[in-house]
């Protein structure tokens, strides 16, 4: 609930913010007049105090378009006002549309600028944009309606692209753009929207990766290392997750444990294991099965972890590539066989039984018969997880014996 505030009080604090506008656009301070722009940051007790005197004086707008100094930036100052006004009262939808208008006119604007100053407060705007339309979409949602607000701003930061996508020093805020279009496109399911960002970013000519601001870098390899997951490009997946757990700051705990959330999956599929230590530091414990059964061999335990944290592998896209761990799981319980067999008798350890390994999955309460097991070797051998043959008289699979197990080095499973 707002305080009272006198009229005069009221007017005190909107010319204030004005002359605070007027001196960032005419000192060129992107800084200060990003914060003037942040209607949904809870931090900010200035535009509160702002907004609430708004709601007093209803006649903001006369003020701007007296003002000397800020009547030229009325197309600015008057939506944002209303947008202000409006995310006090939360009224959502409102406050979104007016300060959808806001950042149309301050892209106009923004054009005429030569130097790159505006940069932040342009940042800010996309960020905003994009929070202000996910919350415009609840309020549209629950009185039935169809949310359709961050499917346009998702179209409005296409055109704040277009305007950075240029050569000069306003292109390093691209990328920052780019990751805002990523979180609205993967909140929309539309992650197929991205391919024509990626181009732009990864092909055109006028961009340096390496020119980006490090926080942008991250969050881009994030989500492009997400869709290549989605597109089961493993090694691919690999090197941009790893490059965001690289360059993410040690102080950002939750952005690293999103991070994992994928990477782990990605290199569980490429024969690297992580650590339990890691899986705890970072509360990922529901892998921790996942990575128990691989060591063990233990099918069984692997379906288990499967079904226990199924609807979270789901929701994270990440349950099928979980699922084809299973030849991984295989492999490992025959090679414990091997071993075994090598510390009994070294001449015969290449020769392994069917009749054993369903002994050994029956151990795990896996039950298979002999059929089912030679399948499942001759697919291991076609895999390359495993070298040998079968003598099919026998039902014994013989296998090579130079590294019969042969790594994955990196390398995923093929399909």
């Amino acid at each position: 609930m707002a305080a009272y505030m006198s009229m005069g009080e009221a007017h005190r604090r909107i010319t204030e913010y004005l002359n605070r506008f007027s001196d960032a656009v005419s000192s060129q301070d992107g800084k200060s007049l990003s914060r003037l722009l942040s209607i949904s940051s809870s931090s900010s007790s200035s535009l509160q105090f702002l907004a609430d005197a708004l709601n007093t004086f209803q006649d903001a707008n006369r003020i701007i378009r007296q003002s000397e100094k800020c009547s030229q930036y009325a197309d600015i100052l008057v939506p944002v006002f209303r947008a202000l006004q409006s995310y006090r009262l939360r009224n959502l939808v409102d406050s979104y549309m007016a300060f959808e208008k806001a950042a149309n006119a301050f892209i106009q604007e923004f054009r005429n600028w030569e130097s790159a100053w505006a940069l932040e407060a342009l940042c800010v705007i996309a960020y905003e944009i994009r929070i202000l339309a996910e919350r415009a979409d609840k309020e549209l949602a629950s009185i039935g309606k169809t949310p359709e607000k961050l499917k346009g701003a998702g179209s409005f930061l296409m055109k704040v692209f277009g305007v950075l996508a240029g050569k000069g020093p306003k292109r390093v805020g691209a990328l920052y753009v780019t990751c805002q279009l990523f979180k609205i496109y993967f909140k929309l399911g539309t992650v197929h929207l991205c391919r024509s960002v990626i181009r732009s970013i990864e092909t055109a000519r006028i961009f340096e990766f390496e020119e980006f601001p490090v926080r942008d870098k991250v969050t881009y390899m994030y989500y492009t290392g997400r869709l290549e997951v989605y597109n089961e490009n493993f090694p691919a997946a690999d090197h941009k997750l790893s490059y965001a757990l690289t360059y993410c700051s040690p102080l950002k705990e939750a952005n690293i444990r999103m991070i994992l959330k994928y990477l782990i999956p990605v290199k569980l599929s490429i024969g690297i294991l992580p650590r339990n230590l890691l899986l705890d530091k970072y509360n990922l414990t529901e892998y921790n099965n996942v990575v128990l059964a691989l060591k063990r061999g233990d099918l069984r335990l692997l379906r288990h972890a499967l079904e226990e944290h199924e609807d979270r592998f789901l929701r994270s896209g990440v349950y099928l590539v979980l699922e084809k761990l299973e030849l991984q799981v295989y492999q490992r319980l025959i090679k414990k066989i091997y071993i075994i067999q090598k510390q009994k008798d070294p001449n015969k350890a290449h020769q392994i039984k069917l009749e054993v390994i369903v002994k050994a999955l029956k151990w795990f309460e896996m039950d298979m018969d002999v059929d089912e097991v030679e399948c499942i070797v001759s697919i291991l051998i076609y895999k390359n997880l495993m070298k040998g043959y079968f003598a099919h008289k026998s039902k014994v699979v013989v296998l090579s014996k130079q590294d019969p197990f042969p790594k994955l080095n990196g390398k995923p499973v093929t399909s």
